[in-house]
């Protein structure tokens, strides 16, 4: 309780501080799991106004305890993307302990194997991300979820588990469980893979485009030729994927 009452003063009054990176936080949630995160707020604000929250998933490779490993693929690309398009954003990034993953998979890395099911890391993660929209100036008709690797597959994930609180969702090699698509057919998806990937199959992400147009959704994709699984950078050094991400909003 101590930890959990230190972690909302200090986020309450944001708007008036200023962080050009990340700062390392720790929160427990209500049945004890511990989530370690890096927190991000816009660089100026202003009274009155409202902001996007992003949450970034990391990959497996950034998995442990140092708090600070899983932050350095894209997050800084994400955030100082949105301050040139003048999209400041408030940023959440948690890191998956090292013996743990977001979601289980199959062991080809092809789909989600339990996504209708419990999962302790996710729903505490949803219970922080709602006490943190709670205690800041944040637009809960922009809540944006990216990821990558396992944080892709976790990304699939979250938009079978919370669909009606998402505004649009960042997929980047990761799959997830067709047979959830018609949950979240209607929430903005711009999902990336490439085309040569040997660790994720291309075949994860396909599966989940082709279960969502069966759904009736429309999804966005782009399957990059000749690269192979680290492809994030190529998405997020690309102010036109930012660009549309910032650009929808929750009905």
């Amino acid at each position: 309780m101590i930890m959990r009452a230190l972690l909302i003063a200090s986020l309450i009054g944001t708007c008036s501080m200023q962080a050009a990176s990340p700062e390392a936080r720790e929160w427990k949630a209500p049945d004890g799991t511990l989530i370690k995160f890096r927190w991000s707020i816009p660089e100026k604000t202003e009274p009155g106004k409202t902001y996007p929250l992003v949450l970034f998933l990391h990959g497996s490779g950034e998995r442990g305890s140092d708090n600070k490993s899983h932050i350095r693929h894209s997050v800084m690309r994400i955030i100082q993307g949105g301050e040139k398009l003048n999209e400041p954003c408030f940023l959440i990034a948690p890191q998956c302990p090292e013996d743990e993953w977001w979601a289980p998979f199959d062991s080809k890395f092809t789909f989600l194997s339990d996504a209708s099911k419990p999962n302790k890391l996710l729903d505490a993660i949803i219970v922080l991300t709602d006490e943190i929209m709670a205690d800041n100036a944040i637009d809960r008709k922009r809540f944006y979820v990216t990821g990558l690797s396992m944080g892709g597959f976790a990304t699939w994930d979250l938009l079978g588990r919370i669909p009606e609180k998402i505004a649009a969702a960042v997929p980047i090699c990761g799959g997830g469980d067709p047979s959830l698509a018609v949950k979240f057919k209607d929430v903005p998806i711009f999902a990336f893979h490439g085309d040569m990937d040997s660790e994720v199959p291309v075949a994860a992400t396909r599966e989940m485009i082709a279960a969502l147009e069966r759904a009736g959704g429309k999804p966005k994709v782009t399957y990059y030729p000749g690269l192979g699984h680290v492809c994030w950078h190529d998405v997020y050094k690309d102010p036109e994927t930012l660009r549309w991400m910032f650009a929808q909003r929750r009905k």
